[in-house]
């Protein structure tokens, strides 16, 4: 008896692997076109980090006109979820980085190198796992989950190192009859590779971002095929990424130490192995200590997170490009109305270490996204986010002339307002041109310095009775304000105020503050002339009523 009988004493079905070479034939691409894979594990809640793997991922075969597919790694069936699939879809979807090819629901894929899930690929897996037999490559080993725990203890009180390699692989060195005989008994047994490694000799590797590395070569036995007849995710990924053509692995840097187990994988299979490139974790700045951004720790590291605060995934992006390349925030700076598409992100320039990733800086980068934006693409968003988190924002935005107005203001010109960095930011930001959110709140008045009701009073009426036109260009109605300081005894000028301080006891800025505050009853607001235009006389009347009122209270 010999390898190719036991191989087909263990696999008798499985088909020759040329006829899954011939079917996945090497794709037809440009040269330098870069194929790559977001291969998750459909396990719960996306993280941040696999945004950020994806992301790049994308933007790399973009830049190459190549292909980003998505792949299922469902082998280990016990930690997946329901729903896990589509969850994975809709958070790739949000963020704008659809996949070329593979799954696109929990049950539908497209393109030609499938099945996309790794659990529908049993048979093709075993193909691999009898060639590798046939060769004396692998082997079936019978331990028992006991006896491999029975292995490492010894080992941990020999205080050698863990595993199932050299003298502790029990099962190695049976004969061929000796296997065949024990599967014929009935025996369990899973399948395992057999390494032609050595722990004291080296491997040079080059990693895309990381550079050169330098690991002790593999000399571990490891499953390649477990007891329900599925794959680990060790074997299963070689092979998938010959067959789908990847042409680079771009993965948390959690893989590296594998590198050498899977490119000895590969060279045993007789693939050619992809590049790698493996990408720091995203690290957070916990008092002054930098620690990997935790699922458990900080809500910021689910991407769900985004989606419920309402930061728009253009934002997300952005900011995850600059933590990517360093050189992004210059040619931002360069280029401040370009598309991200535009900036060309290169693999040697990420961080070897890891970024940090700045919650603030976050928001900041939110605040010049939205501030680029439309009032009818802040009405829209901030419209479906309402719809989706708080009713009564849905309720407010239900006169869409009026909201357009409201999100028009200080919007498409040179210097647009920056107040809202995400949409759970902008019921606060606008409640106030609202007169049912307005009137039904106790609002507090600060007028800062010009605080004589009889003052406040008389500015709020004259400035109704003689002052105000709607008609009026903004300097003609800034010019009307200058008058009324005029006329109540304050100074026109500030530098007038400024040079002369002990003759006036307030200047035209004060005046202003105190129709800003009984308007909207805020102090910070922005533009008051276009405010203004958006309320109209009537509205601003009956406001300065109720801010009489109040004062007089």
């Amino acid at each position: 008896m010999d390898y190719k009988d036991l191989a087909n004493l263990i696999f008798p079905d499985a088909k020759d692997i040329s006829y899954y070479e011939e079917k996945y034939p090497r794709r037809n691409l440009k040269e330098g076109a870069v194929v790559t894979r977001y291969a998750p594990s459909p396990t719960g809640v996306m993280h941040v980090g696999g945004l950020y793997q994806g992301l790049i991922a994308k933007k790399i075969v973009e830049q190459t006109e190549g292909v980003f597919f998505l792949r299922i790694e469902d082998t280990d069936q016990k930690r997946e979820i329901e729903n896990g699939v589509m969850e994975i879809v809709n958070s790739l979807k949000q963020f704008g980085l659809e996949a070329d090819e593979g799954m696109i629901s929990d049950n539908e894929e497209k393109g030609d190198y499938g099945p996309y899930k790794q659990s529908q690929r049993k048979e093709i897996y075993q193909s691999y796992a009898k060639y590798l037999i046939e060769q004396g490559k692998a082997y079936p080993c019978f331990c028992t989950p006991e006896d491999v725990e029975a292995i490492r203890s010894k080992q941990e009180a020999a205080k050698i190192r863990p595993g199932y390699y050299g003298v502790w692989a029990k099962c190695r060195n049976n004969t061929v009859e000796e296997m065949a005989e024990k599967i014929k008994e009935g025996k369990n047994y899973i399948i395992r590779f057999k390494s032609p490694g050595r722990e004291d000799k080296k491997i040079k590797h080059k990693d895309v971002i990381k550079g050169n590395v330098e690991f002790p070569e593999n000399d571990q036995d490891i499953v390649i095929i477990k007891a329900d007849g599925l794959p680990t995710y060790h074997f299963a990924h070689a092979i998938d990424d010959h067959l789908m053509g990847t042409t680079h692995v771009i993965r948390g840097d959690e893989w590296l130490s594998s590198v050498p187990l899977h490119l000895q994988l590969f060279h045993e299979l007789g693939f050619k192995a992809p590049k790698y490139a493996h990408i720091a974790p995203i690290m957070k700045n916990d008092n002054g200590n930098k620690r990997k951004l935790s699922k458990r720790k900080d809500p910021e590291a689910a991407v769900s997170y985004y989606e419920e605060m309402g930061i728009p995934a253009e934002a997300v992006n952005e900011y995850l490009l600059n933590i990517a390349n360093s050189n992004f925030e210059n040619w931002r700076r360069a280029n401040k109305d370009k598309d991200i598409s535009e900036f060309e992100l290169q693999l040697n320039k990420m961080s070897v270490s890891g970024a940090l990733f700045d919650m603030v800086k976050l928001l900041d980068v939110g605040k010049t996204v939205i501030s680029k934006f439309t009032a009818e693409k802040v009405y829209e968003e901030t419209l479906d986010w309402a719809k989706r988190h708080d009713e009564e924002l849905v309720k407010m935005l239900s006169d869409k002339e009026y909201s357009l107005k409201v999100f028009g203001i200080e919007r498409g010109n040179k210097k647009p307002r920056k107040d809202i960095s995400k949409w759970s930011d902008v019921k606060e930001n606008i409640e106030y041109m609202y007169d049912e959110q307005f009137y039904s709140k106790e609002q507090s008045y600060e007028y800062q310095v010009i605080n004589e009701k009889e003052d406040i009073e008389k500015i709020l009426n004259l400035y109704i009775e003689k002052y105000y036109d709607e008609n009026d260009e903004k300097q003609e109605w800034f010019d009307k304000i200058k008058e009324l300081a005029g006329e109540m005894g304050y100074a026109k000028e500030v530098k007038e105020f400024k040079a002369n301080p002990e003759m006036y006891k307030a200047h035209v800025g004060d005046v202003s503050t105190v129709l800003r505050v009984a308007l909207t009853a805020r102090t910070n607001t922005p533009d008051m002339y276009e405010i203004m235009q958006v309320i109209g006389k009537e509205r601003m009347a009956k406001r300065f009523e109720k801010a009489i009122k109040e004062m007089r209270h």
